[in-house]
């Protein structure tokens, strides 16, 4: 897909199946057929995908070791009029897989990066999980150890929504018990392991049940671990009363006050409006 007429090309952020090779979508392989090159995280892996819908676009190498030193040549040559793609191993590029640095690249010279849509271990989760999916936070991989490992969990703690974490299997056993002993033991929570496969499976239990449970059965495959969120306490007329005060000695107004009361702590309106009025 090549534009002679001097316009610049397009990167197409393609998703492509976790597993089940049946979801990817019309969209995805006709943009794949259709493009210059697919840039894909391993070409061995993304190849065996590609002859098995059998296309022949070209393949090449674009993942973490690369991408400094290939991306400017790669966006020279949209900017001449080259269109391509980016593919992961499985799901949606960019989700804790490389690709940022491209598409930052290619917005910034003023390539179209268009966003093709399917499969996502994320959300295949979050659906089959079980818990409130209005809102959610995703983790990615957590640091496997130190203060950024315990701040993550820490914040896990203190949500109000859920939060998605991924996990290799040796390392699930770990990482819930670090959940647990971190406080969340009696969270609910959902274990997700190779996800649209042949031997899909979503345990769902607390997150102390699921740590007895995964310290003596090995997993394997693919894992989302989909955490609930802490259940919301709405603040009591004092702490509303402390942070109204607080907030005029600031020098806030009443309004201020109001808007505070309400959008941050949740509290009526007609409450907000009596304590921001208050002497």
């Amino acid at each position: 897909m090549t534009d002679s007429g001097g316009e610049r090309g397009a990167l197409y952020v393609v998703s492509t199946p976790i597993g089940n090779l049946a979801d990817m979508t019309l969209r995805g392989l006709d943009t794949l057929r259709t493009v210059s090159v697919v840039l894909a995280e391993d070409t061995r892996h993304s190849r065996k995908l590609l002859e098995h819908f059998e296309i022949t676009t070209p393949l090449v190498a674009h993942h973490e070791h690369n991408e400094a030193k290939t991306t400017p040549a790669l966006v020279a040559r949209m900017e001449q009029g080259e269109s391509m793609a980016i593919i992961t191993d499985a799901g949606t590029p960019l989700v804790s897989d490389p690709g940022a640095r491209l598409v930052a690249a290619a917005i910034a010279a003023g390539v179209r990066v268009i966003p093709i849509p399917g499969a996502s271990a994320v959300l295949a989760a979050l659906v089959a999980a079980g818990l409130p999916a209005h809102r959610f936070t995703f983790f990615g991989f957590l640091e496997r150890k130190g203060r950024e490992r315990e701040q993550a969990i820490l914040t896990i703690r203190g949500l109000g929504h859920a939060a998605v974490v991924y996990e290799s299997p040796n390392r699930l056993a770990d990482t819930l018990a670090d959940l647990r002993d971190g406080g969340l033991g009696a969270r609910r929570a959902a274990v997700a392991r190779e996800l649209t496969k042949q031997f899909e499976e979503v345990r769902r239990g607390t997150v102390e049940e699921l740590a007895r449970y995964y310290a003596d059965a090995s997993a394997r495959g693919e894992i989302v671990i989909v955490i609930e969120g802490t259940a919301y306490e709405a603040p009591s007329e004092d702490a509303l009363r402390e942070r109204a005060r607080a907030l005029r000695a600031t020098g806030a107004s009443a309004r201020d006050v109001v808007s505070a009361l309400t959008e941050e702590l949740g509290a009526p309106r007609n409450v907000a409006y009596r304590l921001a009025h208050e002497p």
